[in-house]
């Protein structure tokens, strides 16, 4: 190891708790100069339009939505593979799931998940039938099957992916980014992105805040071999919520069926808050303060801890560096929201640092990522303390659970929250107006030159959308760069959206390339014109 790089990773183990250290240029030329052997990947600066630091869900996700649009992008991964030893996150919601959809790969999941029609909240369970949508359900799914599909999408596309490396650190200047692994790599970038975590080197060599609450509980999540096998399902005990099941299962009727062999995936809660890499003693140790025996746990494929600490990046963006995903905002795991909120965060990233990247839109299009993307993070982690609060196992708590749930059992409310859990229920603030304006475009079954066409077919290509549903013609668009498609469109059913119901039908929308209107024309095209030019109308405004 090169001195360069020995005391880089002093400073980075000394930063791993708080800021990380920033790199200077003077560091920049030590490891330009100092880097390990002859290998020429050490001496010579590779350049992409964007890198991303970070190869989970949220990472590939934003890498495909920039290759869809021409982006010259890499992604930088530590894991020599995709292959993921443990997995939190368990399934995709119905929002996500129309991402996923107008993207044309929702089918690769839909084939390997479990359908279930309800969402969780603090021990309640929510029906999804009745919301509107194409996908009213979520979908049961472990998060190393999730990362392997997209991550096949992504070779697809082409996206490079430097495997087996590590950031360093970088330096920003007037023009891009200079980005030091490691192993002595440099690369070169307009934008960095980091996709990188909760405990995100991106963010703290950036210096950006990461304000919010420290964890009150603590757990571990493991899948191993047991000689005894305990009672499925999820339970409660005086340090709060447990769960046992077998890694592979099937939804009959609304009902987890689990395989009758194979190895188990458990969650405890731990009697008092810990930190850092657990154990297969301390795994033994909670179940039997748990459970009173440790079930003769052995063999195991991989421990883990996390906890219900609540953090939320204080800006998404630092000139040319940005965050997405959990290296932006951290919560408990209550609502399997974490996953949901990475990949929306990479859909409404991806086109816009696209057109910047391009030179189609100015670099201030990227500040609408945090004005849009901020505010639903930071209601989800409003909604996962609350859950927090009412797991709690003291008496006053699981009244108040138990009144929580008797609400819930009304229409209104339990269609509201299933809908705000599911992320179904997002609108960005875009303006007064129709209430499409600023929700994501419903997947209607449209009539396009006498063919069935669906909404979300129109978006396969991540380019944005008008959809003229007046006269065939009658509608023109001022679009210099060419990339806003026009489309004459048929449509004679109702408008329905979650939460709000039946609105009035538009004679025209403007879809952006993440599914959500921008603009609404009711009878007329005030102010398409507008609208075009601020999100799609190029560098000039025109």
């Amino acid at each position: 190891m090169s001195m360069w790089l020995a005391k880089w990773k002093a400073r980075e183990s000394r930063g791993r708790g708080g800021r990380a250290a920033a790199m200077t240029a003077v560091d920049m030329r030590e490891i330009a100069a100092g880097s390990d052997g002859g290998d020429e990947r050490h001496s010579a600066v590779e350049s992409h339009a964007v890198v991303i630091a970070g190869g989970g869900p949220t990472g590939l996700m934003l890498a495909a939505e920039l290759a869809l649009a021409g982006v010259d992008v890499a992604i930088v991964e530590r894991r020599e593979s995709q292959a993921l030893a443990g997995s939190r996150a368990g399934g995709l919601h119905a929002r996500t799931l129309e991402l996923l959809d107008q993207r044309g790969i929702v089918e690769r999941f839909l084939a390997e998940g479990q359908i279930a029609q309800v969402v969780g909240f603090a021990g309640a369970t929510l029906d999804l039938g009745g919301i509107p949508t194409r996908h009213p359900y979520s979908l049961g799914l472990w998060q190393n099957h999730i990362e392997r599909i997209l991550a096949g999408w992504v070779g697809e596309l082409g996206v490079r992916v430097y495997r087996g490396r590590e950031l360093a650190g970088f330096v920003q200047d007037a023009a891009g980014v200079d980005i030091a692994l490691f192993d002595g790599t440099t690369l070169r970038a307009q934008y960095l992105v980091g996709c990188d975590g909760g405990r995100s080197a991106v963010r703290k060599a950036a210096g950006i805040d990461f304000a919010g609450w420290e964890a009150t509980a603590s757990h571990l999540i493991a899948e191993v071999e047991m000689a005894q096998t305990p009672a499925f399902g999820t339970h409660r005990s005086a340090f709060g919520v447990h769960s046992f099941g077998r890694t592979e299962y099937e939804i009959r009727d609304g009902q987890v069926v689990y395989a009758e062999h194979g190895p188990i995936r458990l969650m405890l809660t731990e009697p008092q808050v810990a930190k850092g890499e657990p154990s297969l003693e301390d795994l033994r140790a909670t179940l039997i303060a748990v459970c009173g025996t440790d079930y003769g746990v052995h063999s195991p494929a991989w421990i883990s801890r996390f906890s219900d600490a609540t953090r939320q990046a204080a800006a998404y963006r630092e000139r040319r560096v940005l965050l997405a995903g959990d290296a932006a905002h951290v919560h408990a795991p209550d609502g399997g929201q974490g996953l949901q909120l990475g990949l929306q965060d990479a859909a409404n990233l991806g086109w816009k640092l696209a057109q910047v990247v391009n030179g189609i839109s100015p670099d201030n299009l990227l500040d609408s990522y945090q004005a849009e993307r901020h505010p639903v993070a930071a209601r989800v982690l409003r909604t996962t303390m609350a859950s927090v609060a009412l797991r709690r196992a003291d008496e006053r708590t699981t009244a108040l659970r138990e009144v929580v749930a008797e609400l819930l059992e009304a229409q209104e409310p339990r269609q509201r929250l299933a809908a705000q859990l599911s992320g179904l229920d997002i609108r960005y603030e875009l303006g007064e107006g129709h209430s499409l304006l600023g929700r994501r475009m419903p997947d209607l079954e449209l009539s396009v030159d006498g063919e069935a066409v669906r909404t979300y077919a129109l978006l396969h290509e991540a380019r944005p959308v008008v959809l003229n549903f007046g006269a065939v013609g009658a509608l023109a668009i001022a679009d210099p760069v060419g990339r806003v498609r026009l489309v004459d469109a048929r449509y004679d059913g109702a408008w329905e959206l979650p939460v709000v119901g039946e609105v009035a039908a538009p004679s025209a929308v403007l879809v952006r390339p993440d599914g959500y209107v921008a603009w609404v024309g009711e009878g007329s095209e005030a102010g398409l014109a507008e609208a075009l030019a601020l999100w799609f109308g190029g560098r000039d405004g025109g």
